[in-house]
């Protein structure tokens, strides 16, 4: 039988082991609010998550110290390991979620005249979420006055209880970060007093007109094509607006192309992800199962100044006793996926597009002009990966068989 005195140390070991268990739990946040405060929700002690939550982060918030933060980091990799958290670089996101700071685009005006933002990046198959933008309630405010078109700094609150048609995500913006983004498309009408307006060529993303002050019309004349930059507004009046460039006539073709680019909502400007993801991109070698049909003599048929050969064609008799009078049809197109995976930024902002539009005085591609010109773009004498497929046809023209093959 063990001696009592060993029993009353070993009660006092397991009792001090528990309480030792016990007051590292307490030092640790609640799954909810760990989940919270990396969505950019505050902490107990006030303070607010960074735009790029750290586990250090968090343990300076919720008061995290000594042997507790092992706990921490076990708590935040069983989140991990649920889906509920994801990592990006070194960074700590609710998964599905904006983090607290984002950087986004001002894409419209809803149905109240309220400013509509967009991220600039959103990792997801789904339609990259709606932000409100909250108006400034203060008198003297002095923080940016932001547009339609304007990429900016965001500080925004997720709620959860939003309805289905309200944004999920509302803030306030931060900072202007490109005010040429901030510009707007308009047709300039002059006053006799010097002054005018500008008449947004799109009125749902832009809202009412502007009044552009006398001496801020630069060279416009009534009736140009003008880009604008919103000035802040007063608490009465049109809001108010400078030109910053005169395109000219409306009936120009840049004119033309810039409208309907602007009404349609044409995406004209690439994610810096996806232009990152185009400059790293590297030509193709030729590799197993790719076949080398490099000797085959395939034509572009395309305008002398095109750029984006993404097909050729080619067509030879077919020499089978079996297929008298018959041909050999070749159709081979720019192997795109050999540069472009599912889930990659430019396969968002592609599926975003969803073809090149051609203008008189432009082309905007789907893809960035390093893939779109130079990678997967046909040239002559230059290795390029396609996808071709390869047909015979009878003397009838009737097709007889078909087979597809990827090609360098």
């Amino acid at each position: 039988m063990e001696p009592l005195q060993n029993q009353k140390i070993r009660r006092r070991s397991t009792s001090a082991v528990h309480s030792a268990v016990e007051a590292r739990a307490a030092a640790l946040p609640s799954r909810e609010e760990l989940i919270a405060f990396i969505g950019g929700a505050p902490a107990p002690n006030g303070e607010r998550a960074p735009a790029r939550v750290t586990k250090r982060d968090i343990a300076r918030a919720f008061g995290v110290k000594g042997e507790a933060k092992a706990e921490l980091k076990l708590l935040i990799k069983d989140l991990q390991a649920e889906g509920a958290v994801a990592r990006g670089r070194k960074a700590l996101t609710v998964q599905g979620r904006l983090p607290s700071l984002v950087v986004a685009d001002i894409s419209e005006r809803d149905r109240d005249g309220e400013l509509i933002a967009k991220p600039v990046e959103w990792d997801s198959d789904e339609p990259a979420p709606r932000i409100l933008v909250r108006r400034s309630q203060a008198k003297r405010d002095r923080s940016p006055a932001p547009s339609v078109g304007a990429r900016v700094l965001m500080r925004i609150d997720f709620d959860p209880d939003a309805g289905p048609k309200a944004p999920a995500y509302s803030g306030r913006v931060v900072k202007i970060l490109d005010k040429m983004k901030a510009r707007a498309f308009a047709v300039y009408r002059s006053a006799s007093d010097g002054s005018g307006r500008a008449v947004p060529v799109d009125k749902k993303a832009a809202g009412r007109e502007y009044l552009v002050p006398a001496g801020m019309k630069g060279d416009a004349e009534d009736g140009d094509l003008v880009a604008i930059e919103p000035l802040r507004e007063g608490r009465l009046g049109l809001p108010p607006a400078r030109v910053v460039e005169t395109i000219g006539s409306v009936k120009s073709e840049r004119a033309v192309s810039l409208i309907a680019l602007e009404t349609h909502h044409i995406p004209h400007v690439f994610s810096p992800a996806a232009l990152k993801e185009a400059e790293a991109a590297r030509p193709v070698r030729l590799t197993a199962p790719r076949e080398d049909w490099r000797e085959l003599p395939l034509v572009t048929i395309d305008p002398p100044d095109a750029k984006d050969h993404d097909d050729a064609v080619h067509a030879e008799l077919d020499t089978d006793p079996k297929n008298p009078g018959g041909f050999i049809v070749t159709v081979a197109i720019a192997d795109v996926a050999a540069y472009v995976q599912p889930g990659m930024a430019m396969d968002r902002d592609a599926l975003e597009r969803g073809n090149s539009v051609y203008f008189p005085d432009r082309v905007v591609p789907m893809l960035p002009e390093r893939i779109s010109n130079d990678l997967c773009s046909l040239r002559a004498h230059e290795d390029r990966p396609a996808l071709a497929v390869r047909m015979i046809l009878g003397a009838d023209g009737r097709k007889r068989s078909h087979k597809f093959h990827r090609i360098m």
